[in-house]
């Protein structure tokens, strides 16, 4: 059996979305779409705009076959531990043939080409971006610029999907698996881009506009039918976040991903202020807002550096969320053959090591957190089509 897998959030599930799964199905002929979704929270540091499950029910109806859960320890951390996390679990389920991804380049790109060059830096690359660093820009750009000067693709790093995408390969490669990737042109809005299109716009743009009249004619009819209701707990999330970031000491501070350097000490002295302020303030040439965002996310949600980096080297478990009922069978057929635990029930977690308790229990933490920022647990609608793990 062939399975296509793609690293997904679906923060909501739109067009776009819809036009990856049936192009990744199109163009791996795999016998299995399989997703790999986040959870309650985003690798950007925001809270989902809808339960977990709901997600995965909308991924099911519009052309995926099953929908797995990645560990929040994963789905909320910088984009190369994001993306060695998701890699690291699909790689252990043997039929995992391809990878499916959305990306901004156009034309072919060979992002395993791209990652090999990253992974073996030159003394040119290493320079460049020293010396971009010690003259106060941003990671991010003196990464791209020391990539184009060493030979690299001129803008290939300029766009977040394609960064991702990089990192993807770059994960593939560290493992030696035999995942393919399959990069799919991104069609309509750019991922950052807040404005409505007619059809085809970001999750950014819906997530920022839910009253317009053209969301009904961006997101499909079953994803449109939760979505119209939609009610933002954004704000909610954020005086949480700050509360917590107000009870947290600098020195617990910087225990989170990317939060070194003395910055630890700029977001303390920022903590009397609003969240929105915080970030306004602790962004500049070095650091970005979803950095900012990413690390209080992670403060608030008590995920650590140190425990990421265990759960990258230790085996934790594959955790279905929801399955196309037809495919099940086979589908669990194949997940069982992973050397990760299946887990399905509650005593499948007898099965885990300690270290692998310590990141579901930090998935259930995620999961308690968003159900007491909205107010209710989760309202999974029933569906003849589909069958749900808790």
């Amino acid at each position: 059996m062939k399975i296509c897998a793609i690293i997904c959030e679906f923060n909501p599930f739109h067009n776009g979305h819809k036009y990856l799964l049936e192009r990744a199905r199109e163009l791996s002929l795999c016998d299995v779409l399989l997703c790999m979704m986040s959870g309650s929270f985003t690798q950007r540091g925001d809270i989902c705009v809808m339960d977990r499950h709901t997600r995965a029910r909308h991924a099911l109806l519009c052309g995926a076959d099953a929908v797995l859960e990645l560990p929040a320890a994963f789905s909320v951390a910088p984009a190369e531990i994001f993306s060695q996390g998701a890699i690291k679990l699909l790689n252990s389920i043997p039929d995992t043939h391809t990878l499916a991804f959305g990306c901004e380049a156009d034309g072919y790109v060979d992002f395993s080409a791209a990652a090999e060059k990253l992974l073996n830096e030159s003394e040119t690359f290493k320079k460049v971006l020293n010396d971009g660093l010690e003259s106060g820009q941003s990671y991010v750009k003196c990464y791209a610029r020391a990539f184009e000067k060493d030979g690299g693709e001129a803008g290939l790093l300029d766009k977040p999907n394609n960064i991702l995408a990089v990192e993807y390969a770059k994960a593939i490669i560290k493992l030696n698996s035999k995942i393919k990737p399959l990069p799919i042109k991104r069609v309509g809005a750019d991922f950052n881009d807040n404005e409505l299109k007619d059809n085809f716009s970001s999750a950014s743009a819906i997530r920022s506009n839910p009253l317009s009249s053209l969301i009904k004619e961006n997101l499909p009819d079953c994803v449109y039918e939760d979505f119209k209701d939609f009610t933002t707990e954004t704000d909610k999330y954020k005086e949480f976040a700050k509360l917590i970031l107000t009870r947290t000491s600098a020195k617990d501070l910087k225990k989170v991903f990317g939060c070194g350097e003395g910055l630890e000490n700029r977001l303390k002295s920022l903590e009397e202020l609003t969240y929105d302020e915080i970030i306004s303030n602790a962004t500049g040439r070095r650091y970005s807002s979803s950095r900012i965002k990413r690390i209080l996310c992670a403060n608030f949600l008590q995920i650590y550096a140190e425990d990421c980096f265990k759960y990258l080297d230790y085996p934790l478990y594959l955790k279905p969320l929801a399955i196309k009922k037809r495919n099940a069978d086979i589908i669990l057929s194949a997940l069982s053959q992973s050397d990760n635990p299946l887990i399905l029930k509650g005593r499948d977690r007898e099965k885990l090591s300690k270290t692998a308790k310590k990141c579901l229990e930090t998935d259930d933490f995620t999961h308690l957190q968003r159900q007491v920022i909205a107010g209710s647990a989760t309202k999974t609608n029933e569906n003849d089509e589909i069958l749900y793990f808790n």
